[in-house]
């Protein structure tokens, strides 16, 4: 088995013709969600897969193997539901609506401008299908998007996130001091946090 623990994301700082002669590994989402895994690549050899906790592999991103060799990632088709706004009496806006009601379910979504897609799920297709909007099951690749805290475009960061400095608010007890901060209003009375 051939180990495996560095990631290139989206094969930056390669050049193009190595990357194109690299060997590959097709992946569905379930495995390229998990930072640990065993797969078998082109080249028919089986790689030990060992990410960092939290690391997300995305289609074209590239593995280093422990030997050196590069190992190209491509987002296998598997089963997805397409969404899209009804041609009749629906609007773009209907998919704003749903990949709302979607996020409160935690439900992984893959954005695009014209459609959503998710994993197949019966009651959620009739969920969509009930709010007029067209749900079609096909195989394509699935590439949510990944949590507005941390794994950003996919990718686990560090607290840096890309080099932006957030400032974070800090409470300090003031007994009997009633204080608000925008979206967070509650009093601090005189109990201990």
């Amino acid at each position: 088995m051939l180990n495996v623990s560095k990631i290139l994301t989206g094969g930056k700082g390669l050049a193009a013709a190595l990357v194109k002669r690299a060997a590959t590994v097709e992946l569905d989402w379930d495995v390229r969600q998990k930072s640990r895994f065993d797969c078998t690549d082109s080249q028919g050899r089986h790689l030990g897969v060992f990410l960092p906790r939290g690391t997300v592999v995305r289609g074209g991103d590239v593995l280093v193997a422990e030997d050196g060799s590069l190992v190209k990632v491509i987002a296998a088709p598997q089963p997805v539901l397409v969404i899209t706004p009804c041609a009749d009496h629906g609007s773009p806006f209907d998919l704003a609506r749903a990949a709302y009601h979607l996020g409160n379910r935690h439900v992984p979504i893959e954005l695009k401008p014209d459609h959503l897609k998710i994993e197949p799920d019966h009651v959620l297709a009739d969920m969509l299908r009930a709010m007029h909007l067209d749900v079609e099951e096909t195989l394509a690749a699935f590439e949510p998007e990944g949590g507005a805290y941390g794994a950003q475009a996919g990718h686990a960061h560090g607290p840096e996130h890309h080099g932006h400095d957030h400032e974070h608010h800090q409470h300090h007890e003031h007994p009997g001091h009633d204080h608000e901060h925008p979206g967070h209003d509650h009093d601090h009375g005189d109990h201990e946090h």
